[in-house]
């Protein structure tokens, strides 16, 4: 099972937004304490829709208990400061845990120390010169998407739905 985990996330609606996305690909959502917001927020509840009830939501206390927890292999870090390009890294399902997509604060990121220890698990999503950041909620959906591309989109996937 592919895990979304989001680093204490402050904006609402990037939170309710990554929601569909995970109940779209069946995947778990993680949410690491402080957040910016309460969980029972009008923003939150209207960017996720109808699509909560589809979420597994996992909340985490705080970064360190969480990270503890993370097995060894098949955990990625997204940053803008990351080495590797998302689409350079081949993604696997994992032994029992699945894999784990980890995303920072939308207004500075993962922690410079986490990623400075995790160098070598650090993805950047490549973007044209100048430009900063994406939007949390997009770099969570391409991130998502490319994972399950690399895996020929596998049950449950319907690949014959259209929009």
């Amino acid at each position: 099972m592919l895990n979304i985990a989001l680093v204490n996330p402050e904006i609402p609606q990037n939170t309710g937004n990554i929601a569909r996305t995970a109940a779209a690909t069946r995947s778990r959502l993680h949410l690491i304490h402080p957040l910016g917001f309460s969980l029972d927020e009008k923003h939150l509840k209207r960017a996720g829709l109808d699509y909560w009830k589809d979420v597994e939501v996992v909340e985490h206390q705080d970064l360190d208990t969480f990270l503890a927890q993370l097995p060894d292999d098949n955990t990625w870090f997204f940053s803008a400061r990351g080495g590797l390009s998302s689409f350079e890294v081949k993604y696997t399902t994992g032994p029992d845990a699945g894999c784990w997509l980890i995303f920072g604060r939308e207004s500075c990121g993962l922690p410079e120390d986490l990623v400075r220890r995790n160098r070598d698990r650090c993805l950047h999503i490549p973007m044209v010169g100048g430009t900063r950041s994406l939007n949390l909620s997009n770099s969570v959906a391409i991130a998502v998407y490319e994972y399950y591309r690399q895996l020929g989109f596998p049950p449950p996937f319907n690949h014959d739905s259209r929009l």
